[in-house]
């Protein structure tokens, strides 16, 4: 496992025990993590406490903050991880769910504009535990590593290609300081909402050394 899992990776656990908890948890999280024992990492600060992680239920709604010391980590999962194994392809559930029957678009799209990429969200979840996740009307998250400036031309290119697609893709840039959407930065005129550890930020270059200061 990396030092310190970004932001949509996805940890296998032993299952609840494993958490640290600001409160008692919800019956809902344990039913959870008992079927299905994997959390993500947020973007936030661990504080000492451990890595910041989530607890994803059934429902929207049913979404949990918690805490996970490294030596608990199973497996590690990252979204370009997922993308490598191409793991939907094998997956039986193409036909009811969209986003699922999408990746193989999205991956020649990404791979034509000469960007990784991974999915994350419920598909993502899906993908890392094996277990149903994703819905007949469940949207495509998918995160794409961009360490270098990418042209606005570039950004608005790939999003029109996606917007073609039978789903609707929300696609996350990762900058080196966070994550801005790609729908936003690639219209965007002035400042642009950066997604950081330390909560959301309007910045004018997302790339800026300084990108997590407020524009």
């Amino acid at each position: 496992m990396p030092p310190e899992p970004g932001a949509h990776t996805l940890l296998r656990i032993a299952g609840a025990d494993s958490l640290h908890w600001a409160g008692a948890p919800p019956a809902w999280a344990l039913s959870a993590l008992a079927c299905a024992p994997w959390v993500v990492v947020r973007r936030a600060r661990g504080d000492g406490v451990g890595i910041a992680v989530g607890v994803r239920g059934a429902a929207r709604a049913e979404r949990l903050a918690a805490w996970l010391h490294p030596d608990q980590v199973l497996e590690c999962l990252t979204p370009a991880d997922l993308a490598a194994r191409r793991g939907w392809s094998r997956s039986t559930r193409r036909a009811q769910v969209p986003a699922l029957a999408a990746l193989d678009a999205v991956d020649a799209l990404l791979r034509a504009h000469g960007l990784a990429w991974g999915p994350c969200g419920s598909v993502g979840f899906e993908l890392a535990s094996g277990t149903a996740a994703a819905g007949p009307t469940s949207d495509l998250d998918i995160t794409v590593p961009a360490p270098q400036p990418l042209a606005r031309a570039v950004a608005a290119a790939l999003l029109a290609s996606l917007a073609r697609l039978a789903v609707r893709v929300d696609v996350q840039l990762e900058v080196p300081q966070g994550a801005v959407a790609l729908a936003e930065y690639a219209h965007a005129r002035g400042s642009v909402a950066l997604r950081t550890v330390e909560g959301v930020r309007l910045v004018s270059d997302p790339w800026a050394a300084h990108a997590g200061a407020a524009a």
